[in-house]
């Protein structure tokens, strides 16, 4: 647990710094620094800067994600080829030939879980944070960035009357328990609905008729039920201020996906046939869309100017002798 606790270090230092900067600015404004709502609010604005930091690589995601769409037909023909084949040079040259197709199309499977696995060290330092506040506070210590004091007034401050750092499994609440419940299953319910909205939304306009047919789409089915379960039964175990936290960066990853449907669908896809009705009805003329394979410009021909006939050379009468 002390190595756990030493790797995420560095990342509790920039949760709790993050915190700690929106808390005083909001203070500044004059909110009061205790307020639950003053805490609230410093929370949505670490989920702010992290994913507004992580644009750059949610467009990498996208780019990836079009290309494990765009190899699955030939992906299927490599499949069939080394069909039936179990011995070990078989699988060998399958591996060999499959990373070869990720890399023609610049993609690879663990580029979609990218912006996931980034999030992941900022989110279980935001949950070493809060889960430690009661304790820290007990002990008059800080955590990070955040003093003494700022881990005292994090511990005292609540919303609708329960504490920030208490949760559903572990209590925290005292005579105000009623309301953690009420409020932690609320807040599960909201983190895994739009959690599931997001991924639902993804399937059922932004995927083209081949992916819906490919193998991927069965562990993209598969992962529509099972992150929400996941996350719903975890929820239970997190503070009220880590479900805040995870379902902001749920309403953000939704609006993103909003937006990127409308103005960037994948190419195929009824999201992509609604932009072009869209472009078509204001008289537009259809943009190329991201992760979409360039046709190929016939080649074009020099225009025919006049033919000029060429002079054959004047042979010379030669002297007879």
């Amino acid at each position: 647990m002390d190595f756990i606790n030493a790797l995420l270090t560095p990342f509790t230092w920039v949760v709790s710094w993050i915190l700690k900067t929106f808390h005083s600015a909001f203070s500044w404004l004059g909110m009061d620094p205790a307020n639950g709502w003053t805490w609230t609010l410093s929370i949505i604005g670490l989920v702010l800067v992290i994913r507004a930091a992580l644009i750059p690589v949610f467009v990498k995601q996208i780019k990836a994600q079009r290309g494990m769409q765009a190899l699955q037909p030939d992906l299927r023909k490599l499949q069939q080829k080394y069909k039936g084949k179990t011995d070990q040079l078989s699988r060998q040259a399958m591996t060999q030939e499959q990373m070869a197709l990720y890399k023609k199309h610049g993609t690879n499977p663990f580029s979609a879980c990218l912006p996931l696995l980034i999030q992941m060290p900022f989110f279980f330092a935001l949950f070493n944070v809060l889960n430690n506040t009661s304790k820290a506070s007990g002990g008059g210590q800080g955590i990070g960035a955040l003093t003494p004091e700022d881990i005292r007034q994090f511990d005292e401050s609540s919303i609708f009357g329960a504490p920030l750092s208490a949760s559903l499994l572990h209590g925290g609440g005292g005579e105000n328990q009623v309301n953690v419940v009420v409020l932690s299953i609320l807040m599960i319910l909201a983190m895994t609905a739009s959690q599931f909205i997001t991924q639902k939304q993804i399937m059922a306009k932004n995927m083209s008729e081949e992916a819906l047919a490919s193998p991927f789409m069965r562990q993209q089915q598969m992962m529509l039920y099972i992150l929400p379960l996941v996350f719903g039964i975890g929820g239970i175990n997190f503070p009220i201020g880590v479900l805040i936290y995870w379902t902001t960066t749920n309403l953000w990853t939704m609006a993103q996906q909003f937006i990127v449907i409308r103005r960037m669908p994948t190419p195929g896809s009824p999201a992509a046939k609604a932009l072009a009705e869209r472009r078509a009805k204001k008289g537009l003329p259809m943009v190329p869309l991201l992760g979409e394979k360039k046709s190929e410009e016939p080649a074009v021909e020099a225009p025919a100017g006049p033919k000029i006939q060429r002079q054959q050379p004047q042979r010379k009468n030669r002297k007879r002798k």
